[in-house]
């Protein structure tokens, strides 16, 4: 049974991968719906997904310890003012439990000149969305819906991707 899963897990990530050439990029066979996502600004203010409707929404989630997160972040800053996704909404989401100082040294030491910095406290979402490790975006459409993840690192400024994305837009 475990090798059945396995086997079918490999051949859904592969058949992602060949559809949009993108590695990491899984798409769902099926839109998922979820109810109260919420999350928290570096004031503590609570804010709810169900406000961005509209939006194309892309939310980050990642710790100051991961070294691939690191990696990934600027140019996840990039992609938030690309010119093709101006309706293009990302969050990135601390679920690694650090202090505000902690996060926003993290964000200073990489240069982050756009992203706001957000927490999953105590760690709601993650276990919503089933996440199973970071760095993982998940990508909701403007009707509220899951469409796809990232499983692991990329880089944003991928033409690629960028293009896959614009067509969400």
């Amino acid at each position: 049974m475990r090798f059945l899963i396995i086997f079918i897990f490999l051949l859904t990530n592969s058949f992602a991968d060949e559809v949009t050439g993108i590695k990491s990029l899984v798409i769902n066979k099926e839109l998922k719906k979820y109810d109260s996502l919420t999350f928290l600004d570096e004031k503590n203010k609570e804010l709810n997904l169900d406000d961005f409707e509209g939006n194309l929404i892309l939310l980050n989630f990642w710790a100051t310890w991961c070294a691939p997160c690191k990696k990934e972040m600027p140019s996840l800053d990039r992609l938030l003012t690309h010119k093709d996704l101006n309706n293009l909404k990302i969050f990135p989401i601390n679920i690694g439990q650090d202090n505000p100082e902690k996060s926003l040294k993290f964000f200073k030491d990489l240069n982050i000149k756009n992203l706001e910095i957000y927490f999953d406290t105590p760690i709601t979402l993650a276990k919503k969305f089933g996440l199973r490790g970071i760095p993982t975006s998940i990508l909701i459409n403007k009707d509220g819906l899951e469409f796809a993840r990232i499983i692991g690192s990329i880089d944003f400024d991928d033409e690629k991707f960028i293009d896959w994305l614009s067509t969400y837009n």
